[in-house]
């Protein structure tokens, strides 16, 4: 009888990932990423809901993080959404671009991917945006913060992942990319 192996969620994500990039996401089904992970589908569907689950997975943990650190700073909302984002590159992606841009390339294959990754994302914004509320912002100052500081995170993560970057802080990145967000909307009109 063979033994029990740790880790059935990481080893489905790492199967998922592999069979994605070497098949491509519609050629690969449940079943494969199962066999892949020497596991059944059984064991799949009890931590996922679908296969495209297995690649969105972590969006709990990025939310609640995102979401605890604005509630916890007392900058202004834009810096706020800024510095949380700033905390989540730090927490969740450091040494792990490889990753993140195998990610990015599958995502980028597949229409029905693209728009998984725009409902995740919306509903990040919104709970990133009910934290700003919750510290006694008008609706207005709230959604214009998150989506600036979302947009931020976007142009900086194109820019994290695209084959010519040098791997640096994505944190920094960020950071970078909120001054000129910064620059843009204070330059003389």
């Amino acid at each position: 009888m063979a033994r029990w192996q740790p880790d059935a969620r990481g080893r489905l994500e790492a199967a998922a990932f592999e069979l994605f990039r070497e098949r491509g996401f519609e050629q690969t089904t449940v079943a494969d990423i199962a066999a892949r992970a020497g596991l059944d589908k059984r064991t799949f569907y009890r931590l996922f809901g679908d296969k495209r689950e297995a690649l969105f997975s972590g969006g709990e943990q990025l939310e609640k993080v995102l979401v605890k650190a604005v509630a916890e700073t007392d900058a202004g909302p834009f810096e706020a959404v800024v510095a949380a984002f700033r905390q989540v590159a730090e927490q969740i992606f450091t040494d792990r671009l490889e990753l993140v841009r195998m990610r990015q390339s599958i995502i980028a294959s597949s229409p029905e991917l693209q728009e998984r990754e725009l409902r995740k994302t919306s509903s990040l914004t919104a709970a990133v945006a009910a934290a700003l509320r919750a510290k006694g912002l008008s609706e207005t100052t709230a959604a214009l913060a998150t989506e600036s500081g979302v947009m931020v995170f976007r142009v900086a993560l194109a820019r994290w992942v695209a084959p010519e970057s040098d791997g640096g802080s994505f944190a920094d990145l960020i950071a970078e990319v909120a001054t000129e967000l910064r620059t843009l909307t204070t330059a003389p009109g």
